[in-house]
């Protein structure tokens, strides 16, 4: 595996990402990560991908690992415009975009406004307390966690880099965002990729409806996956993944 380029880019006036590059001549693949952590969250996918000859870009969304942290900013039009700067800063074409949760960019079923109420006070209230126990949540299936307790306290590591009004104001976006109306404009190949274990976002509500929303998409369910699936089941998300890039 080449080394991979760590840099710092300014992809809007105001705003830095750090961004992680693995270089090369390979069909690029960009992975954007999920709430609230960071690019690091890929590190069980970036090998993989890179070994099958894709050229695999990482960052860290604004407000989150070590990305700069501005006070605004977290609402999905400007999220969907740093992606987009990105893009263009790294003039990469013919591009692959892997979005993992709330780096999907849609939101098949809102958070519930009293479930968004509920999580802002929890977090508020005992920042370090949520996030523990959201990562068990996050790797666990019935109750049962599906990573090792390393793994689970790297994701909490990342968690905790994040910004707290990054973290809040994120949610709340997600929380309130509906795009069930743009997934039937979708034309491009999709794979829509869910754990059917997931207790964090349920396959119903989210990978199901999302697949039967957008034309000719494929699905794979994962069989007793969480939703931290990429570090649960690494081996089965990534060969499903280069499966599909390859076609």
């Amino acid at each position: 595996m080449p080394d991979i380029t760590v840099d710092k880019r300014t992809i809007r006036p105001d705003v830095s990402v750090h961004v992680e590059d693995t270089g090369g001549t390979g069909r690029p693949v960009v992975l954007i990560h999920g709430w609230p952590l960071s690019g690091a969250s890929w590190s069980e996918q970036v090998p993989a991908l890179t070994s099958a000859g894709y050229r695999v870009i990482t960052y860290d969304r604004r407000g989150f690992g070590q990305s700069d942290k501005p006070k605004t900013g977290y609402d999905y039009d400007t999220l969907a415009g740093d992606l987009d700067a990105l893009l263009t800063e790294l003039d990469l074409r013919d591009v692959t975009l892997v979005g993992f949760s709330m780096g999907g960019g849609e939101v098949a079923g809102p958070l519930e406004p009293a479930d968004a109420t509920k999580m802002t006070a929890s977090l508020t209230a005992d920042k370090d307390a949520f996030f523990d126990q959201f990562t068990t949540d996050f790797f666990s299936v019935d109750g049962e966690l599906k990573v090792t307790d390393e793994q689970r306290q790297e994701a909490i590591a990342l968690c905790q880099q994040a910004d707290k009004v990054a973290v809040l104001e994120a949610m709340q976006s997600f929380g309130i965002s509906d795009f069930r109306e743009d997934l039937p404009k979708v034309t491009v190949p999709t794979l829509v990729v869910h754990g059917d274990g997931d207790g964090t976002v349920p396959f119903e509500g989210s990978g199901a409806r999302t697949h039967a929303a957008i034309p000719h998409s494929e699905l794979h369910v994962i069989s007793g996956g969480p939703h931290g699936i990429n570090v649960s089941h690494a081996d089965e998300l990534n060969r499903v993944l280069v499966d599909f890039l390859s076609r």
